[in-house]
């Protein structure tokens, strides 16, 4: 890292450049503090004007080395598109129905929370289903019910254009509905930045509320993105009283992050064991006691949160958390999980592997077979063993079968990101993250082949959107002025 000063507009912003990334990483920091977006910034650097391909190594940066930027807040003008025949002078709308690409949301006035929120959620083909079966009355005068319809009209529309879709509709029934999404920023003019992972709980809530009007025991959300927790008190200083034990569903995760965080697996340990402080009918006062949660049903759509916000009074904001955490592709959350409902899921564990195991085996022969070598020269080779199967065919227990919804293994993979990028909650931006599946959609982009093991993914910036692959995915952990996971999606993997 070298600390520098870049100049812009009479004021002075001290970033902390990481020579060990692009000229793009640099942009970023620059657009998280002055709002001046990266293709509309002109740093002027040793040798010319800092590029998003850079190498910023290559620089010779000092401390405290003064660079100057030029360019100013606002949309950047585009010229017009013109019909022609290649792939790169194509215009977006095309490019988007040649690779099948999901069209963006328009983003009507600091609405990125809300839009990266709704591409994930969208992502749901379950949620979007019993949208679709449920109607609502003309003239209805819920607000929260109209948000649903206008939701499902929206997708819809996200289905068929390959053109950013402005959610009109939708937001006027959001803010009818919850007046806080429509808040005014008092100092800048027009709507204040949201909270994703406010908003993300409300559509949850709202979704509940309306699709169970139809009679239903329970809702779509009932049974795929929500678990049951049982939780536990017990006091060390009063050995003899009993422990105190209470089961309520959840909806997520907690990922909390202090210095000794490193991984989502260690910040999901922290959020589920605390120590709290009440009153003790033993003792007659009050005492501490040890809260222990594990989980009794695990949802098919597991949505974990990163507690990435704090109160600092000194500056009375909601400042960020930028502290690098990783999180996986692939989840196993087993150890969070009650003793019953891990040995429940042991059969259905140890079938997921074999099926794994499995495909690995399959790759590999595929493998060889593409690097074949002449018979005469196969003798010395090792034989491959194929991985033994268990001799009984699999089934499901009664139990999971009847559980419409559950994850039986506690193995899940991500399909889902919302990011952050800024310093603050109510500044910045928000983007979404989601997982094309293999053979759905259009085709991959040309002369970028992956491993067969990887995906490649959709990034939402609102309208604009484009492709990145896994190792895209795993950047996004935080640890500076760049894309931080906030809300993170994952689904039970298939027991195919």
């Amino acid at each position: 890292m070298v600390n520098v000063l870049v100049k812009w507009q009479g004021k002075k912003y001290e970033v902390d450049a990481d020579i060990t990334m692009p000229g793009e990483y640099f942009k970023a920091q620059l657009f998280s503090l002055t709002g001046v977006a990266p293709e509309r910034q002109k740093i002027l650097v040793k040798g010319g004007q800092l590029k998003d391909d850079t190498d910023m190594s290559q620089l010779g940066l000092k401390e405290n080395q003064i660079l100057m930027m030029i360019g100013t807040v606002g949309e950047l003008l585009k010229e017009p598109t013109q019909p022609v025949k290649f792939v790169e002078d194509m215009s977006e709308n095309e490019v988007a129905q040649a690779l099948s690409i999901p069209a963006g949301l328009t983003n009507l006035g600091n609405t990125c929370y809300m839009n990266a929120t709704l591409q994930c959620l969208k992502a749901i083909p379950e949620l979007k289903s019993a949208m679709e079966k449920h109607s609502v009355a003309r003239g209805q005068t819920d607000a929260r019910a109209n948000m649903v319809e206008s939701l499902k009209g929206l997708f819809k529309q996200l289905n068929e254009s390959g053109e950013g879709v402005p959610p009109f509709v939708f937001l006027q029934f959001l803010r009818q509905a919850y007046p806080r999404f429509a808040e005014q920023d008092s100092q800048h003019g027009g709507y204040r930045q949201q909270d994703a992972d406010e908003f993300w709980s409300e559509m949850l809530t709202t979704l509940d509320q309306v699709l169970g009007k139809d009679g239903s025991v329970s809702t779509v959300v009932d049974k795929h993105m929500s678990g049951r927790m049982v939780t536990t008190w017990k006091c060390d200083e009063a050995p003899d009283e009993e422990p105190t034990e209470r089961q309520e569903p959840f909806r997520k995760l907690n990922c909390i992050i202090d210095k000794s965080v490193n991984h989502l697996s260690q910040g999901i340990k922290k959020g589920l064991e605390e120590v709290i402080e009440k009153h003790s009918e033993t003792l007659g006062r009050n005492a501490d006691y040890k809260s222990v949660s594990r989980i009794a049903r695990l949802p098919e759509y597991l949505t974990v949160t990163y507690n990435r916000f704090f109160w600092k009074a000194s500056e009375s904001i909601d400042a960020k958390i930028v502290k690098s955490v990783k999180f996986p592709l692939d989840l196993d959350v087993s150890e969070f999980c009650t003793p019953e409902l891990v040995e429940k899921m042991r059969p259905a564990r140890l079938h997921l592997r074999e099926i794994e195991d499995k495909k690995a085996h399959e790759r590999k022969l595929a493998k060889k077979g593409q690097n074949a070598e002449p018979e005469a020269e196969k003798k010395d080779m090792d034989v491959d063993v194929k991985p033994e199967a268990s001799s009984a065919p699999f089934e499901l227990s009664p139990e999971f079968k009847a559980d419409d919804g559950c994850n039986p293994t506690g193995m899940y993979e991500l399909i889902g990101v919302v990011t952050h990028i800024g310093r603050t909650a109510n500044s910045g931006h928000y983007m979404a993250w989601v997982r094309k599946e293999k053979g759905v959609g259009g085709p991959d982009p040309a002369g970028r082949g992956i491993p067969e093991t990887q995906h490649w993914w959709y990034k939402f910036d609102d309208d604009e959107v484009s492709m990145v692959t896994d190792d895209e995915i795993l950047k996004l952990c935080g640890g500076g002025d760049w894309h931080t996971a906030y809300v993170t999606l994952y689904r039970a993997k298939k027991l195919e």
